[in-house]
């Protein structure tokens, strides 16, 4: 009841660190470079005991695909490099400075594995790129760097295209054996979760295995870790225009069998329909690489028959003998005039008979014509259907 009014307490300043201790942190840092680097090469490799493998951990983490050179087989790639090592030369108890756990260095201070990727296919052989590495109290270093690389890779085209490709990056050190440094791969595959979608492949996978081979330079053991990167095709673009052109095509070839056989285009179609298709051929062989899984390509031949044409009526032997004897045979003679006049009706009436003749042998040869297109057709239809089972099998 008494109480007066209320006073408002003081607000509190905020916390506020002075640059001295900021400085004194820094220096701390660059103390702890000077302590750590002041006896430290970068040439050796940091064991305590020379005679014992080093560790080294390696994950590789696939970003994009940047091109799949199928002719040449090269296979350009954007990688993300980790590579994991303890080195012995390089801690430090952070409680003496300023609890400094980890600092990042450039990574030519430091020694580093030569690990490269064997299959490397560039001309320039470039390695990964100048990054920082991220260095711990208790000597572990890991280096992350971005690399693209071109590597070779076998390419079968045998399915074109709905064919899969795996395409293998394998990474080892250059000089040092498994006695000397131990590469290990970190996971069971290459990491994906970053992988840009590429528009032409598809990746179904990348497992990584872990190899040790004895190379016939040296007895002594080379360990690598072996990245199988499993490509599928997208065969979505080569569908619509390049399969879906051909079998249109493709389709005017059976009209050949249908066209009579006197018609005089039976040749003309057909070489125009294998002209179409090469045209297509031609330009998968632009991009496919020379090798010996080739489409065969068959040009079955057709033939026509050609019955010559009857020939025309001509000159009697003995016409102008009748019309000479005719006119000059007098008037008043009947029988002169009728024997020639029936000479020349026979005549007349042979040619139609020879026509008549040559009408029923080309009817004859048009139907043998007809039979030999009819059994062609069947033959060109049965073995179109053996080969796609047959690629269609070897596909599946």
């Amino acid at each position: 009841l008494g109480r007066g009014p209320a006073v408002p307490r003081p607000l509190q300043a905020p916390l506020r660190v002075s640059p001295g201790c900021r400085g004194a942190q820094g220096r701390l840092a660059y103390k702890l470079l000077h302590d750590l680097f002041a006896n430290y090469s970068s040439a050796l490799r940091p064991v305590e005991d020379t005679d014992r493998a080093l560790n080294v951990t390696l994950q590789v983490t696939l970003s994009q695909i940047i091109d799949m050179d199928e002719r040449n087989q090269v296979l350009t790639s954007y990688l993300w490099v980790r590579q994991t090592w303890l080195d012995a030369h390089l801690t430090w108890d952070k409680d003496g400075y300023g609890g400094i756990d980890s600092i990042r260095i450039p990574s030519s201070y430091v020694w580093r594995p030569d690990i490269i990727l064997y299959n490397n296919a560039d001309e320039h052989f470039g390695g990964s790129m100048e990054t920082n590495v991220v260095l711990r109290s208790d000597g572990r270093i890991m280096w992350d760097s971005p690399a693209i690389t071109k590597s070779s890779c076998k390419v079968d085209v045998s399915y074109f295209p709905f064919d899969g490709q795996r395409c293998r990056l394998t990474f080892g050190s250059w000089t040092h054996n498994g006695n000397q440094i131990d590469l290990r791969n970190q996971l069971d595959s290459g990491d994906l979760r970053d992988f840009v979608e590429n528009v032409e492949w598809e990746v179904l996978g990348m497992p990584a295995t872990r190899n040790v081979i004895t190379y016939g330079c040296c007895s002594e053991p080379y360990p690598d870790v072996t990245y199988t990167l499993l490509l599928r095709r997208r065969a979505s673009f080569y569908i619509f225009n390049l399969l879906l052109p051909c079998i249109m095509v493709s389709f005017l070839a059976p009209l050949g069998f249908y066209l009579p056989a006197d018609s005089g285009e039976k040749v003309s179609l057909g070489v125009t329909v294998l002209l179409a298709l090469t045209v297509f051929q031609l330009l998968v062989a632009e991009s496919m690489p020379p090798s010996e899984s080739v489409p065969l390509i068959g040009e079955p031949g057709e033939g026509r028959a050609r019955v010559g044409d009857a020939g025309g009526p001509g000159e009697s032997p003995g016409e102008g003998q009748a019309g000479t004897e005719v006119r000059g045979c007098p008037w008043d003679h009947c029988l002169c005039h009728h024997d020639a006049l029936l000479r020349n009706v026979g005549y007349i009436a042979g040619c139609f008979r020879r026509q008549r003749a040559n009408q029923r042998r080309t009817g004859e040869w048009k139907k043998v014509a007809k039979v030999m297109d009819r059994f062609f057709m069947w033959v060109f239809f049965l073995m179109v259907f053996l080969m796609s089972v047959l690629v269609l099998g070897n596909a599946a």
